[in-house]
């Protein structure tokens, strides 16, 4: 493994989200273990253009240099740079400033960067992350350098801009605590691992605090800096990508810390793809769903829990019922008899109306269980449980085949969901009774103007409990329950 340190810099559109990128990207080839803070720098010589936004970054590879070159000219144009004259202005430009002690000639570039002790933008971040390291040519640490270059012009930039004036610690006019408060629907491509599987997300994340009847507000902005934060906290990580309850977990307990909240609540929304053959053409394609993270934390610790939502179609069990009824009344008036006229509905499928649906579980376990959990798996419980599944792409064997399926399979909307709960107590059978299942479904309806839902909930004891004794609870714990949001009614 070679250790690099890089130098990235932007001056071009959104700076902070181009760098940002550029980190996702190296992170598969290696491993991200160290980034500077952001520092504003005035274009150098003649380079057109805004001011750029630099950071450095310890990088680890098994990349050899000219393989890492490479690698990192395609990164740059993945994420937007076009090569038209040295000194244009660019949304991205990926320096290698040392790799391990090399200070050999790699052909179109030098390694240590040749002009790196004169180059006060690359040097003052090199010098947060690798000070006390010697720049191989010189000898001299990276600290010495840094204090040796002329840096006027460049300012290490802080989290938020800093002002005296702090309305939201300051005293309310009506002295009454908040239970929530926040932002919601603030969209951030995040680095995840799904079933192992490390890829870059769209996420769309909900973040809330309490607030004390003393505060008048909470401080919104330092939401998205704990979002960045976090970001770059998972991008680290030597083991790699987090998984989505890390994530929130993460960003949850920051809240607390930083907002000096009791508790805080994170939901992180992402959407993924898994690889899918249609039932009877077998095209393959990529279905798209849904991966749900919840995270509440307060003073005591965090819990979490993972969940999917995924579409399918049902067919009215009802309206089918009254279609086969008129049917064998149609047959036995044409001439059947009713014996013959029962036998004929029995071997077609029977009319009804049908409709898309939208199910969701989410699955909460103690402790290292809820490693255990698969998006995948989860989707295919939810799947399951609808009349159908669906599909983006398909043939009309496969139309017919979907039709034909949904129709011997009718499901009322609460069917669907007792059948996740089911199944979820099926699939996870060695999970304890502590562990949390959630399901709900909607049903966009087609000839009503109104969508049907149900909701169910409750640990894995207290559904077993129900089915063994047929006996309904006087009440289950629900989702706000089991992650601590509020006390249980049954112990409050």
């Amino acid at each position: 493994m070679h250790t690099v340190y890089l130098g990235i810099g932007s001056n071009l559109g959104d700076r902070q989200s181009n760098i940002l990128q550029a980190l996702q990207r190296l992170r598969t080839r290696g491993r991200v273990e160290a980034v500077s803070a952001y520092f504003d720098t005035p274009p150098a010589g003649n380079v057109e253009g805004p001011s750029f936004l630099n950071v450095a970054v310890r990088f680890s590879t098994e990349l050899e240099p000219l393989e890492l070159e490479r690698f990192l000219r395609d990164l740059e144009v993945a994420i937007g740079r076009r090569r038209t004259t040295a000194l244009a202005a660019r949304p991205i430009d990926v320096d290698i400033l040392m790799i391990d002690d090399l200070t050999a000639d790699f052909g179109r570039f030098e390694v240590p960067h040749p002009y790196l002790a004169s180059r006060a933008f690359n040097l003052l971040p090199l010098a947060e992350i690798a000070g006390d390291v010697r720049e191989p040519r010189s000898g001299t640490t990276v600290r010495e350098l840094a204090h040796a270059v002329d840096a006027r012009g460049i300012v290490r930039k802080a989290r938020s801009l800093q002002f005296d004036a702090n309305r939201q610690d300051e005293e309310p006019d009506v002295r009454l605590a908040i239970n929530r408060a926040g932002v919601a629907k603030v969209r951030r491509v995040v680095h995840l691992s799904i079933d192992g599987k490390e890829a870059a997300f769209n996420g769309e994340f909900a973040m809330v605090a309490d607030l004390a009847p003393d505060k008048a507000g909470v401080h919104m902005s330092r939401f998205a800096e704990l979002l960045e934060e976090a970001t770059l906290d998972v991008l680290s990580r030597v083991e790699g990508a987090g998984r989505i309850e890390d994530v929130v977990a993460l960003i949850a307990r920051e809240i607390v810390r930083s907002q000096t909240a009791l508790r805080a609540d994170v939901r992180l929304r992402a959407d993924f793809g898994l690889e899918r053959w249609t039932p009877v053409s077998g095209k393959r394609g990529e279905e798209t769903y849904t991966l749900v993270g919840i995270a509440h934390a307060d003073r005591e610790g965090t819990r979490c829990v993972v969940g999917v939502e995924a579409e399918g179609m049902t067919a009215c069990p009802c309206a089918q019922a009254m279609v086969r009824e008129h049917s064998v009344r149609e047959l036995m008036e044409a001439g059947f008899s009713q014996v013959d006229a029962q036998r004929a509905v029995d071997a077609l499928p029977v009319a009804t109306h049908n409709q898309r649906g939208r199910g969701t579980i989410v699955l909460g376990a103690a402790g290292e269980r809820s490693r255990e959990i698969r998006a995948e798996d989860l989707v295919e419980i939810v799947e399951h449980s609808m009349s159908s599944e669906t599909y983006d792409l398909l043939k009309r064997p496969d139309e017919f085949f979907i039709v034909n399926k949904a129709h011997h399979n009718p499901k009322f909307v609460e069917d669907v969901v007792r059948g996740i709960m089911a199944r979820a107590l099926e699939v996870y059978a060695d999970f304890g009774d502590e562990t949390f299942v959630s399901a709900s479904q909607v049903n966009y309806e087609s000839i009503h103007k109104h969508d049907a839902f149900a909701e169910s909930f409750g640990t894995f004891g207290e559904l077993r409990a129900e089915l063994r004794t047929a006996r309904y609870p006087a009440q289950r714990t629900d989702l706000a329950t089991w992650l601590g949001t509020r006390p249980s009614a049954v112990t409050a």
